[in-house]
């Protein structure tokens, strides 16, 4: 009997569609960007016997590789299918998973630019860039500085509109100050988080903290940008600040690779903020020999900035200040292979909506830019006096 003959690590199976057969099974060979599969069944009989029935050439295809598993008995190829960047896994009964994911690819790397904003403060910038606008659903991705600055040389953003679209603030090192028309006052420190809803319109500012400005310091963030739907875009403004400790965090079995999760879900945690769209907003340290593949939604757009060392990402690395755009997939996968790195990974839904921009307004027509300026020349957003009034 041939039950429990392995064959590239898959059992055979017995088929009684094939009355010449005694068992059928799958092999599997998997490389990192391909799957070949082959199905066949071993025949009982002589050759000559077996072609007789209907047995051709391509039939016999695999005789050289697993010859004979007993006496007058073949593997018989009946077919070959090459997958491309499939993962695929064998189930205990030894058939192909046919439910495992695709890791995405790199499509693309963007190196990012450095520039001025606000007050003066150095940012990098992978996106706007040049030929890139945005990356739906993401318009804009600072990293703010690292810088260190002197007593009295810190510097922020002044009184400022937003109109549209969403703000994450996320502070690495040092500290700042946040005002707006609606009212709100706060302070983010080390490790915190400020999602800001700019919705129908507000001005706000961000400044360095009051110790930031006697003392100096070193200064390190980020600031994203992620657009709304036209049917949200003049929402109610809405903030929501997360202290470094509310963030759920995680790490990985072997210790080697860490989490903290500002937006969407990672190793079985789940984020504490509520967003407008379907959006993954995760911070990634890596040690040498992390090796994670993480599951993320197949509508989802997903970049990965790396902002210290380097990671391979999808197999390509990526250095520090630059920025992969991953294809098409339900995963994604990350290494550190000599080196430690760290980057912010990050996904959404396309919002797949016309784009109208003007500094920073972000509506889906021009006239609704014009509409955008004239309100905040007019004061209809307020100014940082409590005297916001959207409607």
């Amino acid at each position: 009997m041939l039950d429990g003959v392995v064959v590239e690590g898959c059992k055979l199976m017995r088929d009684s569609a094939y009355p010449t057969s005694r068992a059928r099974g799958v092999d599997v060979h998997a490389t990192r960007d391909r799957a070949v599969i082959r199905q066949y069944i071993v025949m009982t009989g002589s050759e000559k016997t077996l072609a007789m029935r209907g047995a051709t050439a391509q039939h016999f295809a695999l005789r050289s590789r697993h010859q004979r598993a007993a006496t007058g008995t073949f593997v018989c190829l009946l077919a070959e299918v090459t997958i491309r960047n499939q993962v695929l896994g064998v189930n205990r009964e030894g058939r192909t998973d046919m439910n495992a994911t695709e890791n995405r690819q790199v499509v693309r790397v963007i190196q990012a630019h450095r520039q001025t904003e606000g007050g003066g403060f150095i940012v990098r910038r992978p996106v706007p860039t040049a030929g890139i606008e945005l990356i739906d659903p993401f318009l804009l991705i600072d990293e703010m500085g690292p810088v260190e600055y002197g007593p009295g040389e810190a510097i922020g953003a002044p009184d400022h509109p937003h109109r549209g679209f969403e703000t994450v603030t996320y502070v690495l090192e040092g500290s700042m100050e946040h005002e707006d028309s609606a009212g709100h006052r706060g302070k983010l420190s080390s490790g915190d988080v400020q999602w800001m809803t700019a919705g129908g319109g507000i001005v706000h500012s961000e400044e360095p903290s009051a110790e930031m400005r006697e003392k100096g310091g070193r200064v390190h963030g980020f600031q994203i940008w992620v657009n709304l739907p036209r049917a949200k875009k003049m929402t109610t403004p809405r903030y929501q600040e997360i202290p470094a400790a509310r963030i759920p965090t995680a790490t990985t079995e072997d210790g080697k690779a860490r989490v903290k999760v500002i937006a969407g879900e990672a190793l079985g945690v789940k984020a504490v903020i509520d967003t407008n769209t379907p959006i993954v907003y995760q911070d990634w340290s890596l040690e040498p020999g992390a090796d994670v593949t993480l599951p993320i939604a197949r509508d989802h757009q997903v970049l990965a900035y790396v902002f210290e060392g380097s990671v391979e990402v999808a197999g390509r690395e990526v250095r520090d200040g630059q920025m992969a755009v991953l294809g098409e997939g339900d995963a994604v996968q990350l290494k550190a292979v000599s080196r430690s790195g760290r980057l912010l990974l990050l996904a959404g839904v396309p919002i797949k909506e016309p784009v109208a921009r003007y500094g920073p307004f972000v509506m889906t027509t021009e006239s609704e830019i014009y509409d955008a300026i004239r309100d905040f020349q007019s004061g209809r957003m307020g100014e940082i006096t409590r005297t916001a009034r959207i409607g």
